[in-house]
């Protein structure tokens, strides 16, 4: 088990960060989460520590949010992330992490800009609920099958589809919440048999598991409470500043 002080100053806030993303406010808190608890181990075992804590937050989630889901967008967007996730266990090892998030980064800069962008120069109609388009929904489904696998950095692919349906906030979050327990249950066999659950990293995950339930639940009760106006413009603003985050990191690591 971890011991160092220094892990858990930046793993606890982590862990909430991450539990309040998965009560239903979004991905950004999540991907926040993981870059702060690579300041103090490798990105390959933060991975390992956090997903069975993902995987008891998907479970409370769940419990909150049951019943409240679109069926449709699940529809779309799972099989996509069935092969995303199968991307990801066949190339592990073979991409870096820092190339992961530039990409990650990139993704979720260009739809943070076209959002923007779209409010200043086009008007109401960019602003109009977009339909369901199932093609685009298994790409973005595969994309971000692949970076939750790979870097637990599934939410811009996600809210690429996603956010432009422009659900009511609890039926956004109750379809994340689903989407998001079924990438993260799928991701465990190949975690396991890459060997990233030693018995150190499972011991440093539970201690770490009584952060769950509240942050959690606050999380999905902030999702009730909140307007639908303020909801898309916390989560567009929060892709953005992660995805700067992310590309910041990477490009600074790359080049040292």
């Amino acid at each position: 088990m971890i011991e160092d002080p220094f892990f858990y100053l930046v793993a606890v806030p982590a862990v909430i960060m991450i539990g309040l993303s998965k009560g239903g406010i979004g991905g950004a808190g999540a991907m926040l989460g993981v870059p702060l608890v690579t300041l103090a181990i490798d990105p390959v075992r933060a991975a390992a520590i956090l997903l069975p804590i993902l995987v008891a937050m998907d479970l409370v989630s769940l419990y909150a949010w049951r019943g409240v889901y679109q069926t449709k967008s699940l529809a779309i967007l799972l099989p996509g992330a069935v092969l995303g996730v199968g991307i990801g266990w066949m190339l592990a090892g073979s991409i870096g992490e820092e190339e992961i998030r530039l990409i990650v980064g990139g993704i979720g800069l260009v739809f943070s800009l076209d959002h923007y962008l779209g409010h200043y120069f086009g008007g109401e109609a960019r602003r109009a609920p977009r339909s369901h388009q199932p093609a685009k929904g298994v790409v973005w489904g595969s994309v971000a099958g692949f970076t939750s696998f790979v870097a637990h950095a599934g939410g811009p692919p996600f809210q690429m589809y996603m956010l432009p349906l422009r659900l009511p906030p609890p039926l956004y979050a109750g379809t994340s919440v689903i989407f998001f327990a079924v990438v993260n249950a799928l991701k465990l066999v190949p975690y396991f048999m890459l060997g990233q659950f030693s018995a150190a990293n499972l011991e440093t995950s539970l201690v770490l598991m009584p952060l769950v339930p509240a942050a959690t639940l606050t999380g999905a009760w902030l999702v009730k409470v909140v307007s639908p106006k303020f909801f898309y413009a916390l989560s567009y603003a929060l892709v953005l500043l992660v995805s700067l985050k992310l590309i910041f990191d990477a490009v600074m690591a790359l080049i040292v």
